[in-house]
């Protein structure tokens, strides 16, 4: 087998790696691709090449994390991860460690972190990878690395989201949620969502933004119930899929273009979180973009051409 092939064969891994890492689609394709090009002119050993690029992609993953917390909090609004609809690294093994750690909600509460505990937490609580190898990652030494694990997983424990376990149970709310938001049927919705609900919105000052977030089901449903109508008199478009191992949405306008995207918290048979990213910076991986500010015109005009 050649580089290349061997490297192609691990980019799945690399990838899922460093987006857990830094919560980016862009900034983890970035360190895959640098990962590459240290290793296409290096005289790495061939005995365990898992184990060497893991270590490069998570040295470079913390090297763009540590600069990037900067401007995270400099951030306009809330910060949500880059929504990821498929995880192109599966391991049966590990599925449910791999679909709960790029969850928004987990990938919120790695935030917390940080950048060495988040990259010992997923090197070990997701890949399970050994405390010798992960030593040799991050450069510091075993109990160190232990220490920091125990550190990462109380933080983590502290916070942990909890989401319905049966998946079957949770696509059948979802959907039922949806038809009630395409229908605006406000019964339907508040039997659906928690009384506690949050609507939390990334925008990062580049797209229409009615508020930071909206809490509580009354707040919620006010804010569904008026989107909807003028969304659909434009010709948009809800496109219900998995985003982040969770269920959600893609929202498009009349051209197919990517407006937003929703991902959805499920537990003890209601909708505890939604999730909201509108940033045309974080949607790009997925397609072309609208332009949201476009689509606020068209819909306050479809609004008062209803009134």
């Amino acid at each position: 087998m050649t580089r290349a092939e061997e490297f192609q064969d691990l980019r799945p891994l690399l990838f899922s790696i460093a987006y857990r890492i830094l919560g980016s689609v862009s900034e983890a394709e970035d360190a895959v691709q640098e990962t590459w090009l240290r290793y296409e002119t290096s005289q790495a050993p061939t005995a365990s090449v898992k184990a060497y690029l893991a270590t490069v992609v998570t040295r470079i993953a913390i090297n763009v994390l540590n600069s990037a917390r900067v401007r995270r909090e400099e951030y306009v609004g809330p910060w949500s991860p880059e929504p990821l609809l498929t995880d192109p690294y599966q391991d049966p093994e590990r599925a449910a460690e791999l679909t709960d750690s790029m969850s928004m909600a987990a990938l919120l509460l790695l935030e917390r972190l940080t950048p060495l505990e988040r990259a010992v937490f997923v090197l070990r609580e997701v890949f399970d990878f050994g405390y010798q190898e992960i030593a040799t990652a991050v450069g510091r030494s075993e109990a160190a690395c232990r220490q920091l694990a125990a550190r990462a997983r109380r933080h983590m424990a502290e916070g942990r989201p909890r989401f319905e376990a049966d998946s079957r149970a949770c696509a059948r709310l979802a959907a039922r949620f949806f038809d009630a938001f395409t229908e605006g049927d406000v019964d339907g919705l508040r039997e659906l969502l928690a009384a506690d609900v949050q609507l939390v919105a990334d925008s990062g000052g580049k797209a229409p933004q009615w508020a930071t977030g909206f809490f509580g089901a009354d707040q919620v449903i006010l804010v569904l119930a008026a989107f909807i109508p003028p969304f659909v008199r434009i010709g948009g478009l809800m496109e219900p899929c998995q985003v982040n191992g969770q269920p959600g949405a893609i929202f498009r306008d009349r051209n197919a273009k990517i407006v937003n995207t929703w991902a959805i918290d499920i537990l003890d048979g209601r909708i505890q979180a939604i999730h909201t990213v509108s940033n045309p910076e974080k949607l790009g991986h997925m397609g072309p973009v609208a332009d949201a500010w476009t689509v606020l015109r068209e819909m306050e005009e479809a609004m008062r051409s209803a009134a």
